[in-house]
């Protein structure tokens, strides 16, 4: 009678089953329990029936079993069923269990004999039977029947496999006695996951239906084709007794004698049959539970106190308790405002490591994008000189000029800082999409409540572009101060008296860039501005195609290495006379793309004119740009067509050519103070402007403003997602509470009896895939998975005459079971 000391282990169990049946998957928590496998009319429903002494389970051609039946024997004094979906409704009547399982079968899988893998709970109490859970699983059949989906096989093939590859799951393997047992597909399916033998069960079924003058005792002696766990055998009823509706207790004694009267089974006839097969599987269900309790405790334990904090919270929170919700709204915007100030100031708990967010990306805008945006925005030399000779010459009119004019200085440099208008309005649009996006991340916190989400949005949202107004106004009167005066007094302004001397300083610093390649490198060319990964992407297949290199920028050159050791350096490209342009990108690609080309159109790297660079993503891109500004690889200049203009730098007056050469060193001069101030005011105005007003008007005016709405409690109102969530999470904390309590009242104190020695099972063949399934007349080709990886034997031994029909087949072809990956067998923590 199974493990004394330990009897009501099941029963507890099956409370378990009960606490956690609609949580368990969703906790990923799996009870010990006996899953039963065999192919179609292998007798499987008839061992059930058995263990209960009753008709109970639907019967008929094809596939009857068509959702999983977990079911649960209690020793009981009195004999009656219940379902979890009729809780407090007991059948006494066993022909009423088996219409309200085949009504419980149609309701999720119609008639046309799909199959689902949501399983049916079935409770039974009786006083001849011993305490099990034994899950009744489809059998394995081959063909699709009527409007069968093609592909049943693989369905029922990977529902069975949801179960066994648990394990916590003991495999009961029925196979007939009139059919190769090297071939049986139940001990092939659970060999794919129990290749030790730990859990599989060996099941004879229909002994009394094997030709005559033939046996399987060595079979069930476990000397031929063993199992670690070893096989019974049993005898049931046949379909005539089935059909005439013989007694299962008649039936039972029929077994009884069957296995004390025949002369190959009589010495073990007391380790054959129904109810010594009942007691096994009860005695090694409770050791299999008590072995696996102490980690299934465990990982209880850990799924408990993940949920604990969370299910405290919903079990104070009344959803219709105005206090309640007027406390939970002031915490939602607190929360909000501290969000977002973690965001930006970058304290938050949860750092991001795969992008970069809030004022991360803030920063590289002021710093990286921003600075690109103007040097964009400066005038290529030419042009520069081409605009000073027609300011100088109309300065003068029909005059000849013998003094360089201010005036032509004064309207060049205004025009220069007009300009800027452009680049400092596109910063603003930038920093405001970010401080949007900011904001809608910390906002979808508030999801549980959408009617105070969209209206946080709304709020924040109206005073950021408020915001964003005042401050182009004030970026614009910032850019109207500068052109209003233009300081030639300042002090890091050069004058016309130095123009020269910054005249011959410039070229003297570009002739010794010219020969910076001759002799020792000056400290700061050895200075590394950045290092990462880039593809060169315009190399053509046929020259070894498109690959990624580690490169490194210099102040003085590019270059580029194997790998990140920096060991195999591919090549070196000085950073003379290289502009970089922006490349479009490729329909069907993810990568981002910019160029380096020489401008007096030299080959930059072998017979290329010009170097593709491919990064992942737009930061990246954003950061390479910045970074080649600073080594000074500035961008390609637009050329803009003019119209009757000659060329610029023929000048036929040595004058006119020295007062171009004067204000042009001027501009250079007064346009890099500018630059210098605006990319110092423009972050600090942002900051100042809008950054900081929004945090502030998040922490202390948001709140004011929901209140003015006057709908403080419509904008409380939950989710049907968030009510459902809360529910789910109530229910889960609940089940696991009541379940840890369960299991508190286990005492493993008992022994169990210990494992049978290993055998050699390589016996059992691989269970290959078929090559194909023939379907409605037409041949469908399937792929399948690799099999699962274990040591295989030499093949089925050959078997004396007396075991013919269970060892003589192996010339037949095999049937076969469709092979897919099994999934993933659960670790249990």
């Amino acid at each position: 009678m199974g493990n004394r000391g330990m009897e009501d282990l099941i029963p507890l169990v099956n409370r378990l089953q009960d606490a956690l049946s609609s949580v368990g998957e969703s906790c990923n928590l799996h009870l010990p329990q006996i899953a039963v496998v065999g192919g179609q009319s292998a007798g499987k429903s008839s061992v059930l029936e058995n263990f209960v002494g009753r008709d109970f389970l639907p019967r008929g051609t094809g596939i009857v079993t068509r959702r999983p039946l977990i079911l649960q024997l209690l020793s009981d004094n009195t004999e009656y069923g219940e379902f979890l979906h009729c809780q407090g409704k007991k059948f006494t009547d066993f022909d009423e269990i088996r219409k309200e399982i085949e009504a419980e079968t149609r309701r999720l899988t119609g008639s046309n004999k799909a199959i689902s893998p949501v399983p049916i709970h079935l409770r039974i109490h009786s006083p001849h039977v011993l305490n099990l859970t034994l899950v009744d699983l489809p059998g394995i059949t081959k063909v699709p029947v009527g409007d069968q989906p093609t592909d049943i096989e693989y369905q029922i093939r990977d529902m069975i496999m949801q179960y066994i590859c648990k394990e916590n799951c003991l495999i009961l393997a029925v196979t007939p006695a009139n059919t190769d047992l090297a071939n049986s597909d139940a001990l092939k399916l659970a060999k794919d996951v129990d290749p030790q033998g730990l859990r599989t069960i060996g099941v004879i079924t229909k002994l009394d239906l094997m030709d005559e003058g033939t046996n399987a005792r060595q079979i069930l002696e476990n000397k031929l084709l063993p199992l670690r766990r070893g096989y019974i055998g049993v005898v049931n009823r046949s379909q005539k007794d089935i059909d005439g509706k013989k007694d299962i207790q008649e039936s039972l004694k029929a077994e009884k004698k069957f296995f004390l009267s025949h002369p190959a089974y009589k010495h073990m006839a007391e380790k054959m049959g129904t109810p010594y097969l009942q007691r096994i599987l009860n005695q090694q269900l409770t050791n299999h539970i008590r072995d696996t309790l102490p980690a299934f405790r465990s990982h209880l334990q850990s799924q408990f106190l993940a949920l604990k904090k969370e299910a405290e919270d919903y079990l104070h929170y009344n959803p219709d308790d105005p206090t309640r919700r007027t406390k939970t709204l002031l915490q939602l915007v607190q929360h909000f405002a501290v969000d977002f100030e973690k965001l930006i100031e970058g304290s938050g708990d949860k750092v991001d490591t795969v992008n970069l967010s809030g004022g991360a990306r803030i920063n590289r805008i002021f710093h990286e994008r921003f600075p690109y945006e103007l040097i964009k925005m400066e005038s290529d030399e030419g042009k520069l000189r081409k605009e000073i000779n027609y300011a100088i010459r109309n300065t003068h009119g029909v005059r000849t000029g013998l003094f360089t004019p201010d005036t032509a200085f004064e309207a060049i440099v205004k025009k220069q800082i007009s300009r800027l208008k452009e680049p400092c309005i596109k910063f603003i649009d930038m920093v405001s999409k970010e401080l949007t996006t900011t904001v809608c991340q910390c906002i979808d916190k508030l999801s549980s409540f959408p009617k105070l989400r969209d209206e946080t949005e709304k709020i924040v949202t109206t005073e950021i572009q408020e915001l964003e107004s005042r401050c182009r106004d004030q970026v614009l009167l910032l850019i109207d101060i500068q052109l209003a005066y233009i300081n030639t007094k300042h002090e890091d302004f050069v004058g016309f008296t130095n123009s020269p001397l910054m005249h011959n300083h410039r070229n003297m610093k570009k002739a010794a860039g010219m020969s910076g390649n001759q002799g020792v490198a000056p400290p700061s060319s050895l200075i590394v501005i950045r290092k990462g990964w880039l593809t060169i992407s315009n190399i053509g297949i046929m020259k070894g195609g498109a690959k990624e290199y580690w490169f490194i920028l210099s102040a003085e050159s590019l270059s580029w290495f194997k790998d990140d050791e920096e060991k195999e350096k591919k090549y070196m490209l000085p950073l003379d006379n290289l502009k970089l342009r922006d490349v479009e990108k490729g329909f069907m690609s993810s990568k981002y793309v910019f160029a380096i080309f020489n401008t007096e159109l030299r080959n930059v790297y072998k017979d290329y004119k010009c170097l593709e660079l491919a990064c992942n993503s737009q930061e990246e891109l954003d950061s390479w740009k910045a970074s080649l500004l600073r080594a000074g690889v500035y961008p390609e200049k637009v050329a803009v067509d003019e119209q009757g203009n000659g060329p610029s730098e023929n000048f036929s007056d040595p004058q006119l050519e020295r007062q171009v050469e004067t204000i042009s060193n001027l501009v250079d001069s007064y346009m890099s103070i500018i630059y210098k101030t605006i990319r110092d005011l423009m972050p600090k105005t942002m900051m100042h402007i809008m950054i900081n007003s929004v945090r502030e008007f998040i922490s202390s005016e948001l709140l004011a403003q929901l209140y003015a709405l006057g709908e403080c409690s419509a904008l409380m109102d939950e989710s049907p997602e968030q009510q459902q969530h809360r529910e789910e999470v109530l229910r889960k904390h609940a089940a696991l509470k009541e379940a840890l309590a369960v299991i508190g009242e286990i005492s493993t104190s008992t022994c169990t009896t210990p494992l049978p020695p290993p055998v050699d099972s390589s016996w059992i063949q691989p269970s290959n895939p078929p090559n194909n399934s023939v379907a409605s007349g037409k041949a469908v080709i399937r792929g399948h998975a690799p099999p699962v990886p274990r040591a295989l034997g030499a093949g089925p031994k050959g078997s004396p005459n007396g075991s013919r029909h269970l060892t003589g087949q192996q010339n037949r072809t095999p049937a076969l079971v469709p092979r897919r990956l099994p999934p993933a067998i659960p670790s249990v923590k």
